[in-house]
């Protein structure tokens, strides 16, 4: 099913009108495919069956009207179809949304309303990168529900201007695709939209400029692409708004080649901005890509995702916390978890040892990895001089590689000069492997990732998983040695315990969530394959 999705995707893309994609600086185009699922998420649903959601008291009726928003640009309704249904018999007005946001506006939750992408929609017009002010803030309440009704359809919202999409634990907001609210696309379906696109004012290495100083204002990108979706600047602590509690699922739409969407591209992103409790599932492409920038990352959940689950690029500095992962189920499918890159190119702007350099720092994490033909070869490729710490992880691919580390640039000493932190850092990282934890290449062999690894305190490549529901830890994990992660960096919260998850009690995943044959986040959670009716 992914293979035929794929090839008909790039069969529309020949038409799309953007060309906007999600490729790092050394990134590899095509994820890859296959055929094992280990673990089985608890409970499995039935792969490939949409099973909608029950509505509670009857059924959803569409409302008389759009809701008048502020601003020039109103809703509307689209044409011949001002409704849209679902195989329940749930209906909805569609309210379609302006191509571009011009003032601040609000987005209300209405019952019976629904709202539509039909295109690219823009938030603001670009405001530069040496700019400092915000033009339009695009505001959406908890429960609303937003569907792209093309293809190459996704959201913009570009430098200077901000989106607030807040939701609840229990009324998150939705981003997917119009065939996802009439019932159509299953567990195995991914690609059928652009996603949601956030552009700074941060430092960004890889100018568009050849002759542009990295990390400047003089230094932007557009989004790998001619789609005048600019980004970077000289701002780290930049604020693009908040987004939390957010489901995006079923994007990654082909554009061309290897030109694709991914769900969340927070692009020259600052640590202003404020990005928490969000799903990413079954993009075609990664599940979050960041270009750059300075965001910090919290309570992340990428289940289903067809090339890598968090892939950072082009000089981004920031943290990430509490991560949920797992390869779709049902079907061997998927990259990796961490694809980690700092550069590629030979210019001063985009050489290896460009500044800003890369530095993730990621905590409490538990990916569960199912593919054994992924591109990267491992379930963590790090490469291009970034630098990496990891601290308090749960690893799970016993029929994969775990660590694959390219050039030398990525396992020198630390210097200070060149803003170098030294060899990457896994502390407290438990992993399950097979045969052949680790590889290299470029100057690095498996023999020199092994002792990188086991430098690591507490960390160990001999780890028995005794996850229950897939991802909460057991008795093994129970017993691992954590380490405080803010040691590591005070924008960490402090923890105990190693993985996304301590136990049975710590249910910060549910709710806001959707359920699918690749992971089950338990009866408050609805299904993927369907659209919330309250």
């Amino acid at each position: 099913m992914a293979k035929i999705n794929r090839i008909q995707t790039i069969l529309m893309a020949g038409v799309a009108c953007a060309a906007l994609s999600a490729c790092g600086a050394d990134d590899i185009a095509s994820p890859g495919e296959g055929a094992v699922v280990i673990p089985a998420p608890t409970p499995t649903p039935t792969p490939g069956t949409p099973t909608p959601t029950p509505t509670p008291g009857g059924k959803v009726t569409a409302a008389a009207n759009c809701p008048n928003i502020a601003g020039p640009n109103q809703l509307t309704n689209p044409g011949a179809t001002p409704t849209i249904a679902d195989k329940s018999g749930n209906n909805w007005r569609v309210c379609q949304l302006p191509a571009r946001f011009t003032e601040t506006t609000t987005l209300p939750k209405v019952t019976g309303v629904i709202y539509s992408l039909p295109g690219r929609v823009d938030v603001g017009t670009d405001q530069g990168a040496a700019s400092s002010n915000t033009e339009v803030t695009l505001n959406i309440d908890a429960g609303v529900v937003i569907y792209a009704s093309t293809g190459n359809a996704f959201l913009a919202v570009n430098r200077g201007n901000k989106i607030n999409a807040i939701g609840t634990s229990t009324q998150p907001i939705i981003f997917t695709h119009e065939k996802n609210v009439k019932g159509e696309l299953t567990d195995q379906d991914s690609g059928q939209w652009g996603g949601v696109v956030l552009l700074g004012r941060a430092k960004v290495t890889d100018c568009l400029a050849p002759a542009a100083v990295a990390g400047t204002t003089a230094c932007q990108r557009d989004t790998e692409g001619t789609s005048n979706a600019f980004y970077g600047g000289a701002n780290d602590a930049d604020n693009s708004g908040r987004m939390s509690y957010v489901q995006i699922r079923y994007s990654g739409f082909v554009l061309s080649g290897g030109s694709e969407l991914q769900g969340l591209t927070p692009s020259g992103v600052g640590s202003g901005t404020q990005i928490d409790h969000i799903q990413v599932h079954n993009s075609s492409d990664d599940g979050i890509e960041t270009f750059g920038g300075t965001p910090n990352f919290r309570h992340l959940v990428l289940t289903g995702n067809e090339d890598d689950n968090f892939d950072s690029d082009v000089g981004y500095r920031g943290t990430v916390q509490y991560v949920i992962s797992a390869q779709r189920g049902g079907n061997d499918i998927g990259d990796g978890f961490l694809e980690t890159d700092s550069n590629g190119g030979s210019a001063a702007n985009n050489g290896e040892d460009a500044l800003p350099r890369q530095y993730l720092k990621m905590a409490n994490f538990t990916y569960i990895h199912r593919s054994t033909t992924g591109s990267n070869g491992s379930a963590m490729l790090l490469r291009g001089g970034a630098d990496l710490t990891l601290v308090n992880g749960l690893i799970v691919a016993p029929t994969n590689s775990c660590l694959r580390i390219d050039s030398t640039t990525t396992v020198r000493d630390a210097d200070p000069a060149l803003e170098d932190a030294g060899k990457p850092r896994y502390i407290s990282v438990a992993m399950q492997c097979n045969g052949t934890p680790y590889k290299g290449s470029r100057g690095v062999d498996a023999t020199a990732v092994q002792s990188i690894f086991e430098a690591g305190p507490n960390s160990t490549i001999s780890y028995n998983p005794s996850l229950t529901s897939l991802f909460i830890n057991g008795a093994t994990e129970t017993a691992l040695t954590a380490t405080d992660p803010k040691t590591i960096d005070a924008a960490f919260d402090t923890t105990n315990y190693v993985g996304a998850v301590k136990d049975s009690s710590d249910n910060w995943y549910a709710g806001w969530t959707c359920n699918s044959v690749t992971a089950s986040f338990g009866s408050t959670s609805g299904d993927c394959t369907a659209i919330p009716t309250t």
